[in-house]
């Protein structure tokens, strides 16, 4: 019989997926003298949902050290996805990075250039084993099948874990990384919020000898997603002739039909016949999996000296693609969190309170998304009730303009306070997605942003307050000031005090544009200044939403003109720029 044992470590984190190795990982890069300790149930390789990535997931693995180990397993690059959703059942393409000017280049590539705005979609036993090694070779400890037993606890306090080989691990932090099972968020009596609306369940399984729908440069493809009157199917490229291939549909439905999972799972692929296609010669290599797909927050990540990252501290529903960008961003501000921790310099209550805020903030915002997508569906014949529920309980419009204004007071996730993000993608692309549905499609040289309608923007800072908000940058947390009002935030960096300056100084789009687009023009790669001009409409869209800018129309002021320059890149018409040098030498009013 083994005597039990207690091991003394800096931070134990209990699971091995993507975001305990993550945290792992850059707690070993930042400061080598933690030690860290993986605790993972299961023993690596394993199957695992959850194949499909989004960009911002890629700099966290150029960060971790890990980029080129992943790029050379030669998962397929994601450039986007193509779906069938919507009132018209008709097919339409999503793309992070634009399809006409992906080059062809040899793999594996480097993590420059266009690459930095592509997506993976991997096999996640591949995946996560590299990750866990990688994890292992930067000095963490990893054991694999091990099971955590009991969280033993003092009130909100961490005492030790509990092994099931009879040892005890003590830990100055203790993490939850261990994904829906939330082993330590569940023994601190956690509970989270769950709308019932979005209850649904997963049934997927693993195929060989599939094709691809579309090959775009070398290894670049598109994620299919296909409607059907009850849910809607993935089909994930895993590699030139492997795919996972799953269906979504609500808990309801499913135990209504009193289907068993390989029944329902084989009639949905029955009755899709754009994925069936790419089927014809295919194999079936693995069981029918089922399990629960409930979109969830918890109602706090941290307590006195434990924490929770990735999905254990929330899911939001799987038809965007966030899980895997969510579990690893958030393991990445822990892991800031706790390194600045230990530095001492900053309050403590304010690092957890930010990270707190921040973590369940994202995940909110995605549910949002996954609410609208679901309520805006008129493929779903058999589930008009179900959707109409989604709507009533969300208090969602499905006029575009007022689900664009319901989505963005859900609040800007500012993932990088430099930019304006809405859940994991930026201001421009959610609002093409949002004016996918509703009524009529969203005119996109017209009503693109909201505040290209008016002639006369004013900035109103009444009754803000000074506060310091958290940016997450090379392995630091930094606080940034910002003005608050009413639970907005608005941080004083990258294009928000360029265009607080503006308005400052003139009320008129035509000169506030016409005189940024001059400036960058001035000292700017053409690539860079539309990029930066991008950044700064997107910029002004979030303060006229959150309330920062009051918009009005002039009767004796001409309308601004926009234009869309190349990639449908919105800028101001070259009648801005005319209009700030006819302001010039005077006071712009």
């Amino acid at each position: 019989m083994n005597e039990s044992r207690t091991h003394a470590c800096d931070v134990a984190i209990i699971g091995g997926g993507p975001s305990g190795s993550t945290l792992a990982t850059l707690l070993r890069k930042y400061n080598p003298a933690l030690s860290v300790l993986v605790i993972e149930k299961e023993t690596f390789p394993r199957e695992h949902v959850g194949e499909s990535q989004l960009p911002a997931i890629s700099p966290i693995l150029w960060e971790m050290g890990v980029w080129d180990k992943v790029e050379a397993a030669g998962f397929p690059v994601k450039l986007g996805a193509s779906l069938t959703w919507g009132r018209d059942n008709e097919r339409w393409d999503f793309d992070f990075y634009p399809v006409e000017e992906f080059k062809d280049e040899p793999r594996p590539a480097k993590f420059e250039g266009q690459r930095t705005r592509t997506a993976f979609q991997v096999e996640r036993s591949i995946y996560d084993t590299i990750l866990l090694d990688h994890a292992a070779e930067q000095g963490a400890d990893v054991r694999q099948g091990a099971l955590v037993r009991e969280i033993l606890k003092t009130g909100d306090r961490v005492d030790g874990l509990h092994m099931d080989n009879g040892d005890t691990i003590v830990a100055r932090y203790y993490v939850d990384a261990s994904g829906t099972h939330a082993t330590l968020r569940r023994a601190m009596g956690v509970d989270v919020d769950a709308p019932h609306s979005l209850r649904n369940v997963a049934f997927w399984s693993y195929w060989d000898n599939i094709q691809w729908a579309v090959e775009i440069g070398v290894g670049g493809t598109r994620v299919q997603v296909r409607s059907l009157p009850y849910g809607w199917i993935w089909f994930i490229p895993l590699s030139p002739t492997r795919a996972s291939v799953g269906l979504i549909c609500p808990a309801e439905y499913y135990k209504n039909t009193g289907l068993s999972p390989e029944e329902i799972y084989h009639k949905a692929l029955s009755e899709q016949q754009e994925i069936a296609s790419l089927m014809t010669e295919s194999a079936q290599t693995d069981k029918v999996h089922a399990a629960k797909d409930w979109s969830q927050v918890a109602h706090r990540v941290t307590g006195d000296n434990w924490y929770v990252c990735g999905e254990a501290a929330g899911f939001a529903d799987p038809i965007l693609a966030a899980g895997m960008t969510l579990a690893h961003g958030s393991a990445r501000e822990l892991a800031y969190t706790i390194l600045e921790m230990e530095r001492g310099e900053l309050d403590k209550a304010w690092l957890k309170r930010s990270y707190d805020e921040k973590t369940r903030k994202n995940i909110r915002q995605h549910i949002r998304f996954a609410q609208f997508w679901y309520a805006s569906n008129g493929c779903f014949k058999d589930l008009q009730e179900h959707c109409q529920n989604i709507a009533q309980e969300a208090g969602l419009q499905l006029n575009p303009q007022e689900a664009w204004r319901w989505l963005a007071q859900g609040g800007f996730s500012n993932q990088t306070l430099d930019a304006a993000h809405l859940g994991s993608f930026d201001l421009g692309t959610a609002k093409q997605l949002v004016g996918k549905f509703g009524d009529a499609e969203l005119d996109l040289e017209k009503e693109t942003l909201t505040f290209m309608q008016y002639n006369k923007l004013t900035l109103d800072f009444r009754n803000v307050r000074d506060d310091k908000v958290a940016e997450y940058r090379e392995g630091r947390v930094v606080p940034v000031d910002c003005v608050v009002r009413d639970g907005k935030i608005l941080p004083k960096v990258g294009a928000y005090p360029v265009l607080v300056n503006m308005l400052a100084k003139s009320n008129d789009p035509n000169q506030i544009f016409g005189y940024l687009q001059q400036q960058i023009r001035g000292g700017q790669t053409p690539e860079r200044a539309t990029m930066l001009m991008r950044q700064l409409v997107q910029a002004m869209e979030v303060m006229v939403v959150d309330g920062w800018v009051i918009c009005e129309n002039d009767p004796n002021r001409p309308m601004p003109k926009w234009t869309l320059g190349k990639n449908r890149q919105l800028r101001s018409s070259d009648e801005g720029e005319r209009a700030y040098e006819s302001a010039r030498g005077a006071r712009m009013n």
